[in-house]
């Protein structure tokens, strides 16, 4: 069977092109394919898909380049990548969701456009460090000026990662929109919507920050016999809670925090005051408890 020709541009790689090759590899589902890198015109005319490359969007033609006058366009001020083009086109039938295929691509092809495209997504907090981003994991990949011309050969070693990276996201959106719909549900049966109750390991953060009141969530841990209570945050990509943990139980262990909190089961209180565990859901309420009757009478006195 002749193999499917997927021409992208040679020399250096970015996350947008090899994503845009991971997608196509999960869309072609198993039939064979070969990469080919190049910038010479006459290759290009013989490719199958062509990302990064060529200068031509066309969907009808798989052709799925940005760099031309113009671009490729945009959506919600965003402009689109080769990997935003492609998923424009195949994520949700790779995703088998509309739904799930838009919170991949908030989550995980946005940022990538943004970058390629050269728009600053953060302000560095320290002058000169910088966050460790897919964009870091692939810059490591690409040989050193004394390793050689091996780009073709990282390129392709990097495209299974990347695939898994991109299915990893269908399964974690998937089953977070599942999630979320549970803990919507929790929220709103609450007494004290202040305080939510979650029995399972559900992803709450991003579906609780909607919501002004939820300040505090008792959960089981992951490990086993033992309970946490966790502060709701805003913005989930921020360490700024909305209510930390009183001052006094911050760093305490054991004895030192059952004497603070008169909690005989508490296990510890982080020191950054965003999470305190006890061994049992019923410890792990009181301390919830405790922490927002300090938060009332804080208030009260304001």
């Amino acid at each position: 069977m002749k193999k499917i020709r997927i021409i992208t541009h040679s020399g250096n790689f970015h996350a947008d092109e090899l994503f845009a090759v991971a997608t196509l590899e999960i869309h072609l589902n198993g039939a064979p394919y070969e990469v080919i890198r190049t910038r010479d015109p006459n290759v290009i005319k013989t490719g199958d898909y062509v990302v990064d490359v060529g200068a031509v969007y066309d969907p009808t033609t798989n052709r799925f380049d940005h760099h031309q006058k113009g671009g490729a366009g945009e959506r919600n001020g965003i402009p689109y990548s080769s990997f935003g083009l492609v998923w424009k086109h195949y994520g949700e039938k790779i995703c088998d969701s509309k739904e799930v295929a838009n919170g991949v691509e908030f989550r995980m092809v946005y940022p990538v456009d943004l970058a390629d495209n050269g728009v600053e997504v953060y302000t560095p907090a320290f002058d000169g460090v910088h966050p460790y981003l897919v964009h870091s994991v692939i810059q490591a990949m690409r040989p050193t000026w004394k390793e050689g011309e091996v780009h073709d050969a990282r390129f392709i070693e990097l495209i299974p990662l990347m695939r898994r990276f991109i299915e990893r996201e269908i399964v974690m959106e998937r089953d977070r929109l599942e999630g979320a719909k549970l803990v919507r549900e929790l929220y709103l049966n609450a007494a004290d919507k202040r305080l939510i109750v979650i029995d399972g390991q559900y992803p709450w953060q991003e579906e609780l920050a909607k919501y002004p009141e939820p300040i505090y969530v008792v959960k089981p841990r992951h490990e086993a016999n033992s309970w946490q209570v966790e502060c709701v945050r805003n913005d989930v990509h921020s360490f700024k809670n909305r209510k930390p943990f009183p001052e006094a139980w911050r760093g305490l262990f054991g004895d030192a925090l059952a004497l603070a909190t008169n909690v005989p089961d508490s296990i510890f209180c982080h020191n950054m005051g965003f999470i305190a565990v006890a061994k049992s859901k019923e410890g792990a309420l009181q301390l919830a408890q405790m922490a927002l009757d300090a938060y009332d009478e804080h208030s009260n006195q304001n």
